[in-house]
Order: C-alpha cells, then structure tokens, then sequence
C-alpha cells in the first residue's frame, strides 16, 4: 500500500515559554517491508537550531531549539510510506521451542554477543514483576515454538482486554493496566513485553500508525486517528544446536495485542526501543509554560484516497467558476 500520514503536535502554553529544546520520533523506519518515500517536518515557531541523527536503535531522531518567547508550538509531520505485509527470513527458526530460545540468551562466559539480548532486561516502562509470569505461562506451553507463543498471547490479551480510551495515562504502570485488564494500546505492548522479558525472551516496542476504516458511507475524519503501538518478538537463527556453533542471523515477528493479530500493510513502523520511553513521538525542556495544553491530530490515508479527494475538489472548483463566469452581469439584464 502507499499511505499518507499526518501527524500534528500541537502545544499552548501559559505563561509564554522563554526557551526550549525537543526531541522528536516522526520519521518513519526504512525497513524490509516498508519504504520511506517523502517525508517533511515543519515546525512553528522557526527553531534556531535544528538537526536530524540515528538514535542508538536505528530511529532517525529530530532535535530543535527554540530560543525566543512562544506561547504556541506546531509539529507537523507529512510523510508517504509504501508498505507490505512483513515475511519473516528463510533462515529464522520459527519452530524453535521457547525453552531452547531462552537457553541461547542466558549469560554464558565469551559467549558471543546477541544485539537482541538488550531487550531481554527491565526497562523503565517494563519492569519485573511476577504477575506478567503468572499471566504469561498459559501461554508458554512446554515444548511450544516461540511464534506459537506469541501469537497465543497476542490472541488471549485481545480477548482478555478492553481498550478504554481514559482508562490510563502513559504514566500508569504496566502491572496496574494488567491488573485491572483495561487499558490502551501502549498498555498492551508494555504487558506483551513484559510477560516475554519474564520468560528470558526478547520483545521489544514498536510505535507507528495503523490504518483505520471510517463507518459505511462516512468519510474519514482528519486528524481523528492516533499513534498506535505493537510488539516485536525476537527469532533466532538455526545453529548447531549447542549454543557454541554458528549461528544464522534471526529475525523479528510483529504482534499487535490490541487488535489480536499480525500487523499488515496497513500498518507503518515510525521507531523501536526498548518501550514507550526510548520513542515518544515529541518530549522537550522548557523554560516557561509552568501549564500547557497539547492536542495531536493524525490522519492515515491510502495516497489513491488522498489523489480522488483532490481531483474531487479541483473539479467542484471548476464548477463553481464557471458557474460564476455564466451568471449574467447588470450590463446584460439591462
């Protein structure tokens, strides 16, 4: 699919800000099964200082100073993704057993360093905490290959969960929204995560769009769509079986708890991390502004919509210029 995304970011404050420095995730990833076309970010105020670097995971990470008196701040992100479904690498183990997976990531002395092995331990949205083991293990059937696990887990949460909008705010721990089986779509993938990470499994954060349908015969709202967040489970490679042996590169399959199901082409990564922490599409230091208000705005759209709105309105503005041009003047009615 070739998809068109909006995402507006917009701040007030009060009283004015002095001066500020932001951090922005909002360029989508380049990846096997997604290909960044264009992508444009547009800032206001004009910021004094601005630049773009590779975060640690790969995301491209946009910093901006701002250095006089605002009360306002506009972040907008245009970009056009062509996307398709993920496959997963010929050589991944997918029927590898997850016991066999967690044994290749305990510490081992001179073993050989697997990058994925980071997103083994606790991370400030994803702690530790026996109640995501006790939820996980329903799952983790013995003997059970890791892609089986983690689309069990994805299919019991969807079933087991209720999205609720205000039902938590991203401060609220993980263990709570498991707790009270309510949350959001970060909930769920800090929950996903966790329960993964109990079981000596890595799991990592993604964040990004999803394309959502508006109901029969309504048209799609700008700006009514958010941000929404899935998980990737790691799969290692074949190796020789010991642990000691080579060892094929592996590969990471997408799970999205929210919607119990794989993620497709209608989906677009924006960044990865270790969670919600290492990719939260805008956070910033300020000097002012002690109260604010923020409203986001996102709009996901196939390009071919996005073309036949605009043919649409190009020629409802022709017909009303000529419209215009076809009335009779005073000159002639006299």
């Amino acid at each position: 699919m070739l998809l068109h995304v909006t995402h507006e970011t917009r701040y007030e404050y009060s009283p004015p800000v002095e001066t500020a420095q932001h951090l922005a995730h909002l360029k989508p990833l380049a990846t096997a099964s997604q290909r960044l076309v264009s992508h444009k970010l547009v800032i206001e105020p004009q910021p004094a200082q601005r630049n773009e670097l590779p975060d640690v995971y790969g995301n491209t990470r946009a910093f901006f100073a701002l250095e006089a008196t605002h009360d306002s701040l506009v972040v907008t992100a245009e970009s056009v993704v062509e996307t398709s479904a993920p496959v997963l690498s010929s050589a991944v183990a997918r029927d590898l057993p997850w016991e066999a997976v967690r044994e290749r990531f305990r510490y081992r002395k001179d073993a050989t360093f697997d990058p994925a092995s980071e997103f083994v331990f606790p991370s400030p949205y994803v702690p530790r905490h026996d109640d995501f083991a006790a939820y996980a293990r329903a799952s983790f059937a013995p003997e059970r290959p890791t892609f089986d696990v983690a689309m069990d887990l994805t299919e019991r949460m969807y079933r087991d969960f209720a999205y609720e909008a205000d039902s938590t705010e991203i401060s609220t721990p993980a263990v709570e929204a498991l707790a009270q089986r309510k949350g959001v779509c970060q909930d769920f993938a800090h929950i996903m995560i966790a329960c993964f990470r109990m079981m000596g499994l890595p799991a990592r954060y993604v964040s990004g769009y999803l394309l959502t349908q508006p109901p029969p015969g309504q048209p799609r709202l700008v700006g009514a769509d958010a941000s929404h967040a899935w998980v990737s489970v790691y799969l290692p490679g074949e190796s020789d079986g010991n642990g000691d042996g080579p060892e094929s590169a592996g590969g990471w399959a997408e799970f999205d708890p929210t919607n119990g199901r794989q993620p497709g082409e209608d989906y677009v990564a924006l960044a990865i991390g270790r969670d919600y922490s290492d990719v939260s599409p805008m956070r910033g230091v300020l000097h002012g502004g002690a109260r604010h208000t923020l409203k986001v705005g996102v709009t996901v759209q196939p390009i071919e919509e996005l073309r036949t709105q605009a043919a649409h309105a190009a020629q409802s503005q022709s017909q009303t210029q000529s419209q215009i041009q076809s009335q009779p003047s005073d000159k002639d009615l006299q």
